[in-house]
């Protein structure tokens, strides 16, 4: 019989838009010995990580808790809790996962709506509110970073139009939560979805959310528990239950509440990974986070520039966390993106649809959003530009970064 060798993966730099490098103490505490999903310091875990999400998500919202499954399991169980058969949805996209905000808003069975702009601008608020107004929809969905693109989508306007006009507004901040400004309170979003493996510097496997009072109503009027756990006050006539059973989060509400109500197994060692990732999160503080976010996107900006390589997203709506390179005509990418991860290590990301390509888009997230990483990237990429024929500014790429990191008061954003 075959025997097969224990797993020994390579040493990477992961400098992607995600996933990207775990912070240490994430995997540590994966190694925690697991608890049944009921035992009392296992449900005590559950309350902190619920209180922690919250801070991270800047609300007072009751609901913020993790859907077990990758960040595109968050987006579809709060469009299918909340989308029923026939309503009416406006999606305004300006990248790949808009299209995806479509796709699971379509199969839920949404009149969809959509505007579009061209790959690598975003909507003037203004425009978006004009159209809710002629749509009238019932929920307003949108991307707030868009990492096929390297984009980010102002909200803050958005988010009181949609209150004022009585339209639930439901936000895919998967590329943002954890590295850049997500005011769930303040910029009035109803429902917001993140994801682990970006900022958060967490496997991916979960999906933080939170949604308020205006959510849950729509959802509470769906809700149907299933009979084999259902008591005589749950057996109820209800016209259209949410039509997943996984993804229900009228279900999950009794699960992460206090009612205890068992719907399915719990990922632990991934919920000890969250509560461990947002933990490190506020001990770093926000505010401090979000600043070492800048200040490695302005070393690595910098520093492409320098070594005369042009960015596609160097634009004021640029996400702080994807910085995007046009590749230089001529120049094959693959092979670049290949000898980067062969003879470095190293892994950046090519993009989607019409810009696949085109350009090279660099992470810097969460613990991947480190100087040496900004360095050696740099360094790496200026050596493969240079074997494969491409004209670029010799060792100027790395002075520049390090003009940034020894005068960091140059930062202005």
């Amino acid at each position: 019989m075959f025997a097969f060798n224990e797993i020994n993966t390579p040493l990477r730099t992961i400098m992607t838009p995600g996933p990207v490098e775990v912070d240490p103490r994430v995997l540590r505490a994966m190694s925690t010995p697991v608890l049944g999903q009921f035992d009392p310091a296992f449900t005590q875990i559950m309350n902190e990580t619920m209180e922690m999400l919250r801070q991270v998500f800047q609300t007072k919202n009751r609901w913020a808790f993790p859907i077990d499954g990758t960040s595109r399991a968050g987006i579809e169980a709060v469009l299918c809790s909340v989308i029923e058969q026939g309503d009416r949805v406006l999606i305004p996209i300006y990248g790949r996962f808009g299209h995806l905000l479509t796709e699971i808003a379509e199969r839920s069975g949404a009149d969809i709506h959509i505007m579009e702009c061209e790959w690598g601008d975003v909507f003037d608020q203004e425009e978006i509110i004009n159209e809710i107004k002629r749509v009238k929809p019932k929920v307003v969905a949108i991307v707030h970073g868009e990492t096929s693109t390297g984009c980010m989508q102002p909200l803050d306007k958005i988010g009181p139009a949609c209150r004022a006009l009585n339209v639930l507004c439901i936000v895919d901040a998967v590329a943002t939560i954890g590295g850049t400004e997500v005011k769930v309170d303040e910029w009035q979003l109803d429902a917001v979805i993140g994801g682990t493996q970006k900022c958060l510097s967490v496997p991916s496997g979960m999906a933080p959310i939170s949604y308020n009072d205006r959510i849950e109503q729509v959802i509470n009027v769906r809700k149907k528990v299933e009979k084999g756990i259902a008591t005589e006050d749950d057996l109820l006539d209800v016209k259209q239950p949410i039509r997943s059973n996984y993804f229900d989060l009228s279900q999950l509400q009794d699960y992460w509440g206090p009612r205890r109500l068992n719907h399915h197994t719990e990922a632990t060692s991934m919920l000890y990974a969250l509560r461990e990732g947002t933990r490190i999160v506020l001990q770093e503080g926000l505010k401090e986070r979000f600043e070492r976010h800048l200040l490695h996107e302005k070393a690595l900006v910098e520093g492409i520039k320098a070594m005369g390589l042009k960015l596609f997203n160097d634009i004021p709506w640029k996400l702080p966390m994807v910085t995007c390179i046009n590749i230089p005509e001529g120049i094959d990418g693959e092979s670049v993106r290949m000898m980067l991860l062969r003879q470095f290590g190293i892994e950046i990301a090519s993009s989607f649809g019409p810009l696949q390509g085109k350009i090279w888009r660099i992470g810097t997230m969460g613990y991947s959003c480190r100087k040496e990483n900004i360095l050696f990237v740099l360094a790496a990429l200026e050596g493969v530009l240079i074997r494969h024929g491409a004209s670029v500014q010799v060792g100027q790429g790395l002075q520049a970064a390090l003009n940034v990191y020894e005068l960091p008061h140059l930062i202005v954003k």
